[in-house]
C-alpha cells in the first residue's frame, strides 16, 4: 500500500493529536474536485439560458416575435399543403389504375387530353411470356345530369375491359358481373357533391338511372379515384358500354394500354423489352413513371408549381424579416449588458451564440403552435374542397427545417449589431 505522505517535524508539532495528517485520515480528508460539465455542454447551455433570459424578460415582444414565426409557419404549410394535394389530385385517376406497364402515346402530355394509339399495340405487347394481360383503355368526358337537381357538369368516363383484372379500381372488385350489363356503370363516390347525393341516392333506391351525354345510364355501384384538375367526377364502365356513350370513338384506337405482369415477372427488365419490342409511336412506361410524366406536367408545363414556390418563398421571407426585427432591437436595448460582459472576458463568439439561441427558441416557440394550427386547417380546408390535404412527418421535418433556417439567418443579420457593443464607448 502507498504510505501516506507526512509533514515536517517541526509542522507536527503545531498540529493536533486528532488531525488528519497525524492519523492517517489525509486523503481520505481531502476534499474532491467538483465535477465539471463537459465543454460541449457548457458551450451550448450557457448561451441558450441567457437568450432564454432575454427573451422571457419582454414578454410583448417574445409574443410578438413567436407570432411572426407562426404566421411564417402556417403560410408555408398551406402553400405546401395546397400543392402537393393539387398534385395529387390531378394524378388521382393514373395512381388509381393499378396495372403493372402503361402503353401511351409520346405526344400525349396530360391524360385528359391523351392522344391516341393504335389498339394492335396490346395484342403485340402479348407476344412477352412475361405479360399477362393488356388491356386497352378508353378515356373521354361527357356531361352529366344531376339526378336531384337536373343540373349538368362535365365528368371522366374511363372504360375498359372490367373483368380483366388488370386494372383493380377500389370497389370495382364485387362490381366485375353487374357491370357486365348494358348501360350499367360505377360512380366515384369522391366525386364533388355538385354531382349529386349519388351514394345516398344508391343506399336508398338501389341501381338507378341517371343522364350521361345523350344516353341513360345505371348507377350501379361506387369506386373510389377522387376529383382532378381535368374533372370533377369519374365513371367506369366497361368498353362497349363506354362506346354506347361515346358513339364517335372507334374501338381501334386507344388511350392507353394497361399490362398486367406474370407472378414474379421483373417489370424494369419488361420494360425495356417492351421498348425494345413495339414501335416508336408508342411510350412505355411503368405506373411511377407515368404518375411522374403527369405531375411533371403541372409542375413544369403550367403556372401552379411557381406560384406555391412563390407563395411559400414570400411567407418565409416575411418571417424573418419580423424576426430579425425583433432580435435586433432586442440587442439594441441591451447593448450595455452585451459590453458589460464583453468586458468581463466574453467574446464576440460566444455572443453570437446566444443570439442564435434566441433565433432557435423562437424557430422552436413559432413552430410548435403552428404545426398544430396547419393541422388543424388541413382537416378544415380538405372537407370543404374535396382536395387530399393530410399532414406528414416529411412535411412537417421540411418546414422545421425552413423556419430554423429562417430564424438562423435573421439572428445572423441581426449579429451585425454586437460590434457596436464597445465597452470602451459604454462606460
Amino acid at each position: 500500500m502507498n504510505a501516506v505522505p507526512r509533514t515536517a517535524p517541526a509542522a507536527e508539532a503545531t498540529l493536533l493529536p486528532w488531525a488528519p495528517e497525524l492519523t492517517g485520515d489525509a486523503a481520505a480528508a481531502a476534499p474532491s474536485p467538483p465535477p465539471r460539465a463537459t465543454p460541449v455542454l457548457g458551450a451550448l447551455w450557457l448561451p441558450l439560458r441567457l437568450a432564454w433570459r432575454q427573451l422571457r424578460a419582454e414578454r410583448a415582444r417574445l409574443a410578438s416575435a413567436i407570432a411572426g414565426v407562426l404566421f411564417a409557419c402556417v403560410l408555408v404549410f398551406m402553400q405546401l399543403g395546397f400543392r402537393s394535394a393539387l398534385f395529387d389530385s390531378a394524378t388521382a385517376l393514373l395512381s388509381a389504375m393499378r396495372a403493372d406497364i402503361f402503353l401511351m402515346h409520346p405526344l400525349t402530355t396530360v391524360s385528359f387530353k391523351p392522344e391516341m394509339l393504335p389498339r394492335i399495340r396490346a395484342s403485340q405487347a402479348m407476344a412477352l411470356p412475361e405479360v399477362q394481360a393488356a388491356v386497352p383503355v378508353y378515356l373521354a368526358q361527357a356531361t352529366w345530369r344531376n339526378p336531384e337537381d337536373g343540373t349538368r357538369r362535365p365528368v371522366q368516363l374511363v372504360g375498359f375491359d372490367t373483368e380483366s383484372g388488370v386494372m383493380n379500381f377500389p370497389g370495382l372488385a364485387p362490381l366485375i358481373e353487374t357491370l357486365k350489363r348494358p348501360d350499367a356503370m360505377a360512380f366515384d363516390r369522391r366525386s364533388r357533391p355538385e354531382f349529386g347525393a349519388v351514394p345516398r341516392l344508391l343506399a336508398e333506391r338501389g341501381p338507378f338511372k341517371v343522364q350521361v351525354g345523350n344516353r341513360q345510364m345505371e348507377v350501379v355501384g361506387l369506386v373510389e379515384i377522387g376529383p382532378s384538375f381535368g374533372a370533377d367526377g369519374n365513371i367506369v364502365m366497361s368498353e362497349v358500354n363506354f362506346r354506347r356513350v361515346v358513339k364517335e370513338r372507334q374501338a381501334s384506337q386507344v388511350d392507353l394500354v394497361a399490362i398486367r405482369l406474370r407472378p414474379g415477372a421483373d417489370r424494369e427488365a419488361a420494360v425495356a423489352r417492351l421498348r425494345a419490342l413495339l414501335p416508336a409511336d408508342v411510350m412505355v412506361m411503368s405506373q411511377p413513371q407515368l404518375v411522374a410524366h403527369e405531375r411533371n406536367y403541372w409542375e413544369t408545363a403550367t403556372p401552379i408549381g411557381f406560384i406555391f414556390a412563390f407563395g411559400s418563398l414570400m411567407g418565409l421571407i416575411v418571417g424573418m424579416v419580423i424576426v430579425y426585427q425583433i432580435l435586433f432591437s432586442d440587442i439594441a436595448s441591451h447593448l450595455r449588458e452585451y459590453a458589460t460582459l464583453k468586458a468581463i472576458g466574453y467574446s464576440n463568439f460566444f455572443l453570437g451564440r446566444a443570439v442564435l439561441s434566441a433565433a432557435l427558441i423562437l424557430a422552436v416557440l413559432g413552430f410548435l403552435p403552428g404545426l398544430a394550427i396547419s393541422t388543424l386547417l388541413y382537416d378544415v380546408v380538405g372537407k370543404g374542397t374535396f382536395l387530399p390535404l393530410e399532414m406528414d412527418a416529411s412535411r412537417a421535418l421540411s418546414v422545421f427545417a425552413m423556419i430554423f433556417t429562417m430564424c438562423g439567418l435573421a439572428g445572423l443579420l441581426a449579429m451585425r449589431k454586437l460590434r457596436d457593443a464597445n465597452p470602451a464607448d459604454m462606460f
